[in-house]
């Protein structure tokens, strides 16, 4: 059975990851209204992945005898100007992830939960992964995005972006 501590830290990131799902959610919808196809289908698969993340959550909080405690999920974001800024937004995003999979771990640690702290491990080699990819995308974005035909390379380039 989960301690309290823990069991509350791991609900906290169930609900932060359904929250990223909506955001990137939220983000494929700009996308779609600017007819930047690609970026909207590779935020809906993002989206899509954040959501699997969050029953990666849902489903080890039951298998260690844990009790599920679902939240309401926070507005996401609804205006944004630029692709830019909403990779940039991305990028932010991930490194607050980040910061709340290592303060999960870190609990984890402290209360001497060995289960929980492999199943992060996981976690940690995804968020370096999503950082990477969200910063990536925003430097091609700086590189090529004041010209259109720069924009239009990188939606497609986005746009081939298949689920795991």
């Amino acid at each position: 059975m989960l301690n309290k501590k823990v069991q509350d830290a791991l609900n906290q990131q169930l609900n932060a990851e359904l929250y990223s799902s909506y955001e990137y959610l939220s983000m494929s919808a700009f996308f779609d209204e600017q007819n930047l196809d690609g970026m909207a289908k590779w935020m809906k698969v993002q989206s899509r992945e954040e959501y699997e993340h969050a029953m990666k959550f849902y489903d080890y909080i039951l298998q260690a005898n844990g009790k599920v405690e679902l939240n309401t999920i926070k507005e996401p974001t609804k205006s944004f100007k630029t692709p830019l800024d909403v990779f940039e937004e991305t990028y932010q995003h991930e490194k607050n992830v980040t910061k709340m999979i290592y303060k999960l771990f870190d609990v984890a640690l402290a209360e001497k939960d060995h289960a929980t702290n492999i199943f992060l491990h996981w976690f940690i080699t995804e968020q370096v992964e999503e950082e990477a990819t969200a910063l990536k995308i925003v430097d091609k974005l700086k590189m090529l995005a004041d010209t259109k035909s720069g924009l239009y390379l990188i939606d497609r380039e986005l746009g081939q972006r298949a689920s795991r």
